[in-house]
């Protein structure tokens, strides 16, 4: 521990009150720095005035970290989900073929976890200003960075992809994308319940696990349990369209929640319809203009550890630092994961915060961490370089339930991907895993059809009798 006298207690301050902010913010406080956070909108705002961020799922390696920062990480308040459920495909309507098909539990009872991060944000600012953390309203701008790093022992900046991250340039060394993945349609609905009758065609467990339907021209669809701050236990749909697709024409015409779902309905309709009673029992959420997000991220390293003008050092923290695309639910884990790391660093440390401690810093979390979270968002994406990698996981997936638990069990802690770089090492991962050889397992992988929904929402059954 600091040697530090309460007299000599050292500053941080924080730039930015989102996610990954606030758990820093908390984290800071909990191992006894004073700590200023610094917004450029009040708490009302931040709960009311703006779409959540992202689903910002965390899975067992980021619930971990937000324990280790002395937070809530809401595993006893939100709907269980206890795996993923995969379908693929191949062309639409009477052309469709499909291809793989898998149900999966995570490994050694992990369990994912998708919280509204403005619930999150409102609920720990709270905490956060109750016990002495200071939390003030100000557009810092590059030349207010300066002043306020001049003034604390440490100043981190969390604003995301825009905010303050141009002063942190690219790590072209890094950065394997120079444009947007993915278009991507977020937005979170009611109406549905998460029981074992919800998606029972996908499931043994229905309701519990996240479903994943991908088709190989359009790009991926996705639906998970989720606490929304206003409406409780919902659904968070999530859409990535590829580039040139019909999905994205699709999404583009998204203009409020409303017309959101009404898209979200059309594509099911058109290319998903095996799941089409589940998504038709969805309503949108009135209370919550914004619950919905229509946007595309460009996957981005950059260089975290920035200087002032006047010379003083400042790090970037996560999505400033590193930009995901989300369909490998990476960005809100790798903040949570990068601010529990530096928290720890900084409690045990005497010395000054400089450029060095700073640089050492963010290269352990990119070694142990971020390198092998930007490698399985390209896995998730079909990275070309990746590609052949990607078909033999999936493939091992459909015919091995203890290699799919694997599989997704990348998103939680992706480091085992850091040894593999060849296709000799590809296999001998899945086949230590699978405890067969790769040849029997993709002998057996196909699909063979996809179920159809039979659900019916509650009490539409009786209200049908009573017409009757």
């Amino acid at each position: 521990m600091s040697s530090l006298g309460p007299s000599q207690q050292r500053t941080v301050a924080i730039i930015g009150a989102g996610q990954t902010g606030i758990a820093a913010a908390l984290g800071f406080l909990n191992a006894g720095f004073d700590v200023t956070v610094l917004s450029d909108r009040d708490q009302i705002s931040l709960r009311t005035d703006i779409p959540a961020t992202g689903t910002a799922v965390t899975f067992a390696a980021s619930q971990a970290a937000e324990r280790e920062l002395g937070l809530d990480d809401y595993a006893g308040r939100v709907p269980l989900v206890t795996g993923q459920s995969t379908q693929i495909f191949t062309g639409v309507g009477g052309n469709r073929q499909d291809l793989l098909d898998f149900d999966t539990t995570y490994l050694d009872g992990a369990r994912a976890i998708g919280v509204d991060t403005r619930l999150k944000v409102d609920e720990r600012l709270r905490e956060f200003t109750s016990r002495g953390g200071h939390f003030v309203i100000s557009q810092v701008t590059a030349d207010s960075l300066d002043e306020i790093a001049a003034s604390h022992d440490l100043t981190l900046v969390a604003t995301g992809r825009g905010g303050l991250s141009g002063s942190f340039p690219v790590d072209e060394s890094r950065t394997v994308y120079d444009s947007p993945q993915r278009t991507l349609l977020m937005v979170t609905l009611t109406g549905l319940e998460h029981g074992s009758d919800v998606f029972a065609h996908r499931s043994p467990v229905g309701g519990e696990h996240n479903t994943f339907a991908v088709s190989e021209e359009q790009g991926e669809l996705w639906w998970g349990p989720y606490l929304h701050k206003d409406a409780g236990p919902s659904w968070s749909f999530l859409g990535f369209a590829k580039r040139g697709s019909d999905w994205e024409k699709r999404f583009s015409a998204a203009q409020d929640a409303a017309s959101a779902h009404r898209i979200v309905l059309d594509v099911h309709r058109d290319y998903v319809d095996w799941d089409l009673p589940e998504v038709s029992a969805t309503r949108v959420i009135e209370e919550d203009p914004h619950a919905w997000l229509l946007g595309a991220v460009t996957p981005t390293v950059r260089h975290a550890v920035g200087v002032t003008k006047s010379g003083h050092p400042v790090l970037a923290l996560g999505d400033t630092a590193i930009s995901f695309d989300p369909i490998a639910a990476q960005g809100a884990q790798g903040g949570l994961i990068q601010s529990a790391q530096l928290v720890a660093a900084a409690r045990d440390y005497d010395g000054p915060f400089d450029e060095q401690w700073l640089r050492g810093t963010f290269e352990h979390f990119w070694e142990s961490r971020g390198r092998a979270a930007t490698l399985v968002t390209r896995l998730f994406l079909g990275d070309a370089e990746l590609a052949h990698y990607s078909q033999l996981f999936f493939a091992a997936a459909a015919s091995s339930p203890r290699f799919a638990s694997a599989l997704f069990g990348l998103i939680s802690d992706p480091t085992p991907l850091l040894g593999i770089d060849t296709e000799e090492a590809a296999r001998d991962w899945v086949a230590g895993i699978a405890g067969e050889p790769v040849d029997d397992l993709l002998a057996r992988s196909a699909a063979s059809g996809f179920r159809y929904s039979t659900y019916t929402p509650q009490g539409a059954e009786q209200h049908s009798v009573a017409q009757a």
